[in-house]
């Protein structure tokens, strides 16, 4: 039997880079054509949190969480993977975690203009992150589409919780989700894995550097 230290990550896969790209195609197939509808929500979502408030845009991801949880974690991803079973019922815990916060609807003040424009330019990803499939030479059937696909829906939300100036209970999920993803497609040989990645680093730094004011009164 070999060594531990012989292996290396890829060892540990328990589906090919070929399954973990179908399981989109199919998906989208299936649902199709809410991967229309995913985009226009990446936009609502956007303009929610620009014009009215982050009380909308929680509130549609809220949905999207519960039900990407559902439709892919747990009835296509779970499939290949069995450590969905586990991160199924997580994503469910943000769906209510942002549920509440969409039904608290705290006001605080309006974040700095630098941190609006990272909290932007993250839900730009989520809305462009469809082009990624033809970008990296597959068919964009295969696409990742914000609120049918994990990733984008990670992303888009860090947008809006950047945006947003959320509590820190709604961070650790989507934040955690994207590392992991990360580290799954740099196992896969692919570019891609500095997407998600690059959205772990970049929603928490503007948190941090550019502090939400306190609630209004």
């Amino acid at each position: 039997m070999p060594e531990w230290w012989t292996y290396s990550p890829e060892d540990f896969l328990m589906f090919s880079p070929r399954v973990y790209w179908r399981m989109f195609e199919l998906g989208n197939g299936a649902l199709w054509p809410l991967p229309l509808a995913g985009q226009v929500l990446a936009v609502a979502a956007g303009l929610a949190c620009l014009r009215t408030g982050a009380r909308i845009a929680t509130a549609i991801l809220a949905v999207l969480w519960a039900f990407v949880g559902w439709a892919f974690l747990w009835n296509r991803y779970g499939v290949v993977n069995w450590a969905m079973s586990y991160v199924a019922p997580l994503f469910a815990l943000q769906a209510m975690l942002l549920a509440l916060a969409a039904a608290d609807g705290a006001a605080a003040g309006r974040p700095p203009a630098r941190r609006m424009i990272a909290g932007a330019a993250l839900l730009a990803v989520a809305f462009a992150y469809p082009l990624l499939a033809p970008l990296s030479g597959r068919p964009l059937a295969s696409a990742e589409v914000f609120g049918l696909a994990p990733d984008p829906t990670a992303i888009g939300t860090l947008g809006v919780l950047v945006m947003a100036g959320a509590g820190i209970a709604l961070w650790p999920i989507p934040v955690l989700w994207c590392l992991f993803s990360a580290a799954t497609l740099w196992t896969l040989g692919t570019a891609q894995a500095f997407v998600p990645f690059a959205a772990a680093a970049l929603a928490p730094a503007a948190a941090l550097l550019w502090p939400r004011p306190p609630p209004r009164a």
